[in-house]
Order: structure tokens, then C-alpha cells, then sequence
């Protein structure tokens, strides 16, 4: 019996992807070389069952489809550059809803200062957005440059898009930050001359730094260091929810997840919160406020994977 992508997963066919062509770099966007600096390009679609909540407007949709191409920009310190709209729509969706979707992509666009430049339109059951984003930078942040000893640190709170996708109530911190994500390109940017690796948090946390291991290095994560509130811990339980699976295996939160030398981290000029630290013990952790260590499993969102 043949298998189905169901049965591996997206991770496991963007390996494929990658493992039959040379020419493409395995990190958060392709690095094109140009002009003595490096072309940085990405590009994700958004389908309308699986990554608009059924409470998000028009207008968000049209936001965080630029959101989530920008977030990918920032984890490798480029400048953006400009932005590319393709997007098939129902035909009998309103007019005033298509204008509302448009809404969304210019003012991200002007947000991010990135200038929507081209694109394409279709027709389709559901609405479609797939963005593409373009930056330049002479020194792009990897992935797996980080060395024992860095900080592991993240430009936010993270987290709050998990809860917030679970709370009817839409006029909170949380719900906030589910519905109206933004990117931290301003960060992404400083931090090209201070970290030493970088990625954006869009499948939860544990995913994130399972993408970023690399043989033979470890991660060491601290609970009480991630800052976790007790309204965040009371909400959760009332949802009868794991706060600490919210936190570790959800994602969407587009904060970005970074190493830094401990010698240039009190340099950064913006907020931060750091979380654990790189160590060699192969293993990715979790030191509990109780003071127990568990191995924090390689698990988040993922496409394709049957529900």
C-alpha cells in the first residue's frame, strides 16, 4: 500500500523538496545572491479553512497574509524590498469583502514599508492568499550558527495566539494576538549584527527549536524564565487546556526565536525575554519551576497530517 502525504507530513516533504534540488538553502527563506548582497525571498499560502479563524475579519485575513511573509523576512535580518499578492476568491463572495481583504494587504504593506508590486488572481471554492515577500541583506541569519553557551531568547511574549484561538471573548491580549498577528522586522534587522541564528515562531516553540538542532548541540529551556502569567495558567485550566502545551506546541505567535552571545545580548535596543539556553547534550528540555527536567517533545502545527 502506497503511502500518503498524510503520513508523513509537510516537514517530511519539504525535506524531499530540498534533498532533489541543490540550488535550494534549508532555512526560513531562499538567499539568493545579487549584487554583491543577497536576495532574500519567501513565499506561504493561506487557505481560509485552515488559517483564518472563523471570527477573523476580512481586513486580517488580508493583514497577516503580508504578516507571515514579513515574519520570514525578519528571522533573516533583511530589509524588505517588496511584496507580491496572489489570491483566488469564491465567486460569489461580496465585492465589499474582497475590498476589505485588499484593505488588509496595503495597510500591512505600509506597516512593514514594503510595496505591494505584482501579483495574480483566481477562482476558487474558498478564499486563497498566497503572499510573496522579497528583502535584501548582506548578512543573513541562519538557522544552526549558534555555538554552547549562547542565550536562547525570544523578542516577546509567546504563547498568547494559542489561548486566544481558544477564547470567545475577542476583546483581550490574547485574541489580539490570534487575529491580529505582526511580524518584528525592526527587530529581525538589528538583530542580523548581534544574534547568532535566528527563526520566526509560527508551529509552537518545541517545533521551532527542533527545526534549528543540529547534531550533537542541545537546548535547555526554563520555565519560570518564559514568564508565564497567572491569569495565562488560570485562563488555561479553565479551558481544561495544558498552559505549558499552548505554550510549547501551538504557534502563530510570529515572534522571533534567536541565539545570542551572552557578551551582546544586554547591547539589543528593543525588549527581549530570554528563555533557556544552548547546551551539548543533544536534547531538547524543559527545566519545570518544580525544578524537574523533561524532554520537551518534537511536536506542533503541521500540514497535510490527518486530524
Amino acid at each position: 500500500m502506497s503511502l500518503k502525504v498524510s503520513d508523513i507530513g509537510e516537514k517530511e516533504l519539504v525535506r524531499y523538496i530540498i534533498a532533489n534540488s541543490r540550488s535550494i538553502t534549508p532555512d526560513d527563506t531562499a538567499i539568493t545572491a545579487f549584487n554583491n548582497t543577497n536576495l532574500i525571498s519567501t513565499c506561504d499560502m493561506l487557505i481560509q479553512s485552515r488559517h483564518f479563524p472563523e471570527n477573523m475579519s476580512y481586513y486580517d485575513m488580508g493583514f497577516k497574509a503580508v504578516t507571515v511573509n514579513v515574519s520570514d523576512l525578519a528571522a533573516m535580518g533583511a530589509e524588505p524590498l517588496g511584496f507580491l499578492l496572489a489570491i483566488a476568491l469564491p465567486k460569489d463572495l461580496d465585492i465589499d469583502s474582497f475590498k476589505e481583504i485588499l484593505e488588509g494587504v496595503l495597510k500591512a504593506c505600509d506597516y512593514y514599508e514594503i510595496p505591494l508590486i505584482g501579483g495574480d488572481t483566481n477562482e476558487s471554492s474558498e478564499i486563497i492568499i498566497t503572499g510573496t515577500a522579497l528583502g535584501l541583506t548582506e548578512k543573513p541569519i541562519m538557522k544552526d550558527t549558534y555555538q554552547k553557551g549562547d542565550l536562547i531568547a525570544v523578542t516577546g511574549d509567546i504563547g498568547l495566539a494559542a489561548l486566544g484561538f481558544e477564547l470567545s471573548d475577542l476583546d483581550n491580549i490574547y485574541s489580539k494576538h490570534a487575529l491580529k498577528p505582526k511580524a518584528k522586522i525592526k527587530e529581525g534587522i538589528i538583530l542580523k549584527d548581534f544574534a547568532t541564528s535566528a527563526t520566526d515562531i509560527t508551529d509552537g516553540l518545541a517545533s521551532e527549536l527542533y527545526e534549528i538542532k543540529k547534531d550533537n548541540y542541545g537546548f535547555m529551556i526554563y520555565e519560570e524564565m518564559l514568564g508565564i502569567s497567572d491569569e495565562y495558567k488560570r485562563l488555561a485550566d479553565n479551558l481544561n487546556l495544558d498552559y505549558l502545551d499552548l505554550i510549547l506546541h501551538v504557534g502563530e505567535d510570529f515572534e522571533l526565536l534567536f541565539t545570542i552571545s551572552k557578551d551582546n545580548i544586554e547591547k539589543l535596543p528593543f525588549d527581549y525575554k530570554v528563555i533557556g539556553e544552548v547546551t551539548d547534550s543533544d536534547v531538547v528540555e524543559l527545566t519545570l519551576e518544580n525544578g524537574f527536567v523533561e524532554r520537551i517533545e518534537n511536536r506542533g502545527y503541521e500540514h497535510y497530517v490527518s486530524e
